[in-house]
């Protein structure tokens, strides 16, 4: 496996793409957990 430096701006784009990638996944994870809360406490 080669570096990270060997990228240079393209590496830069990853990482921002990567870091993007992980908020929207925690966001949605967060969504779905208080959806599925919601739901049990109306319908529990």
């Amino acid at each position: 496996m080669s570096s990270d430096e060997d990228y240079g701006p393209l590496n830069e784009r990853r990482q921002r793409r990567i870091k993007v990638i992980a908020w929207v996944v925690i966001v949605a994870l967060i969504l779905v957990a208080g959806g599925a809360t919601v739901l049990a406490l109306l319908f529990g």
